[in-house]
């Protein structure tokens, strides 16, 4: 999963995986108790109608759902909404608008719509883009009510683990995509150039081992950035601590990350990187938009960090149109971000909540919406090679295409999604086994709400900005850094957010029999 400065929360325990990941800024596991918005009646279509049929669509007003989401604004955008709205008409009688915004802008922009109280229906949120916070703010409508009416099919979709991870003191704010319930970490790696040096990339590799991979590169290819971006440091912190919580830590106690010799030496790390030039020139911005990506598409770099899961190599070789390959640097990790890590919510500003809740029913039980948003128009932006299995069309490809994927694990049921022709065909069981073999955290059910520390944790999170990408690039001295840092962040309240949230998760375990 791809993400902004939103993912300073990843590692200061305040929101990925990416691939998809994280926590949020400040302290804590990110969720909030909150108000419940009402939905109240909604404009223009029947309380009760269910999103199948031409029945359904002609006892319904004409309305246009807006679904707002991260990402860059395809060249065909125009086409892939002008036929995902002639088939909602015939569904719901709806059209859509799908309005993507940069990921480096993406806070900035959707916070102003949230303030200024703009109307749309649908946005993506998840634990590391302020799921909680916006709940506690009530952004969001609460789904149950919703969901009976318009949502029918969903649960049995999702399942129990998924929609009880996705709540906030019991409440359903946001539905979550139906993909893996475990984060993997590591690299995706240049094909041609692993190929070329041999590299071995089977198993858990060290850091290191990539080390040695980094070294050959920066030698033998001068042409070739080692490492795009810093995302790496972001799935580290995802990897080795769920919220304030160490992954290896025996009790559930929180501690300050500034602290924790471990974190402190992975900066320092870092730094290393950084002064052997194996970053881009760019490498504390390159991350806020697709400038990192842009440079593995090219070929001009040698590796990119990456939240991963089975597949995700193949996905990606499709997106970026070159060959990868994945390296696992961490064995996969669940925690209750997982079932909160990428979710569609309704707004508070929705003009007909039960039309955007027969829009979240159709994508996950309808796969030829779906696969609409996900993948585009048949015939020109991929052909089908059998019922569930799809390919570019002659003369297109993932450098030319006029819809590049927006992201499938941001919508509905992932396992809808049709598969390419490089992706193995058992994807979906190998999701399973992925599952069964992730370590759980401590924590797992736990989530934190902020609205006792809302001041403080605003003010953190103007603290992270100003410190964690240049931490995570190498791009400071670390000791110098992180004295100043700690002492931005007392001033902020940063020990009063971590005493509530050990309070929190003390309640929460005694709740549990822990």
């Amino acid at each position: 999963m791809k993400k902004s400065q939103a993912v300073i929360a990843l590692l200061t325990g305040g929101a990925l995986l990416l691939s998809a990941c994280g926590n949020n800024s400040g302290n804590g596991n990110n969720a909030a108790s909150s108000p419940s918005a009402s939905a109240g009646s909604s404009a223009g279509s029947s309380a009760t109608a269910s999103a199948s049929g031409n029945d359904t669509a002609a006892s319904l007003k004409p309305y246009k759902l807006t679904l707002v989401y991260p990402g860059s604004a395809p060249a065909d955008l125009q086409l892939v909404q002008d036929e995902m709205s002639k088939y909602l008409t015939e569904k719901i009688n709806a059209t859509i608008e799908l309005k993507s915004i940069d990921w480096g802008s993406w806070l900035d922009k959707t916070n102003l719509m949230k303030i200024s109280g703009e109307q749309f229906d649908l946005i993506f949120t998840a634990n590391w883009y302020n799921y909680a916070i916006d709940v506690s703010k009530g952004q969001f409508l609460e789904l149950s009510d919703l969901m009976e009416k318009n949502g029918k099919d969903i649960p049995g979709v999702l399942g129990d683990d998924f929609l009880k991870g996705a709540k906030i003191n019991g409440k359903l704010f946001a539905l979550p995509t139906k993909k893996e319930f475990a984060q993997g970490f590591g690299f995706l790696l240049n094909k041609s150039l692993v190929d070329k040096y041999q590299f071995n990339t089977e198993g858990v590799k060290s850091l290191e081992d990539m080390e040695a991979m980094f070294k050959t590169i920066k030698e033998k290819e001068p042409g070739i950035i080692p490492i795009a971006g810093n995302k790496f440091s972001q799935t580290w912190g995802a990897a080795n601590y769920d919220g304030d919580l160490p992954r290896d830590s025996k009790e559930l106690k929180v501690i300050d990350r500034l602290t924790d010799p471990k974190y402190i030496d992975f900066f320092k790390r870092m730094r290393q990187w950084n002064q052997n030039a194996w970053f881009d020139k760019d490498v504390v911005t390159s991350n806020d938009s697709d400038q990192a990506q842009n440079l593995i598409k090219a070929g001009k770099a040698f590796a990119i960090g990456q939240s991963l899961k089975p597949g995700k190599d193949k996905e990606m070789t499709v997106q970026l149109g070159i060959p990868l390959v994945q390296v696992e640097t961490a064995v996969p990790y669940t925690t209750t971000g997982e079932a909160q890590g990428a979710m569609l919510a309704i707004s508070r500003t929705s003009g007909d909540p039960d039309r955007a809740m027969m829009l979240l029913n159709l994508l996950y039980t309808d796969p030829k919406l779906l696969n609409m948003l996900d993948w585009g128009i048949e015939g020109k932006h991929y052909a089908k090679k059998s019922d569930n299995v799809i390919d570019y069309p002659e003369g297109v490809n993932g450098q030319n295409t006029g819809y590049p994927t927006p992201g499938g694990w941001m919508f509905g049921n992932q396992f809808n999604s049709y598969l390419w022709a490089n992706e193995d065909p058992d994807k979906w069981a190998q999701f399973e086994k992925f599952n069964a073999s992730s370590e759980k955290s401590l924590a797992l059910g736990f989530t934190f709400d902020p609205t006792p520390v809302k001041s403080e944790k605003a003010a953190l999170e103007n603290v992270d900005k100003e410190f964690i990408n240049v931490l995570n690039a190498g791009a400071v001295d670390v000791d110098a850094t992180v004295a100043k840092y700690k002492a931005k962040r007392d001033a902020a309240g940063f020990q009063k957010v971590l005493a509530e949230e050990q309070r929190q998760m003390d309640e929460w375990a005694k709740s549990q029999g822990k």
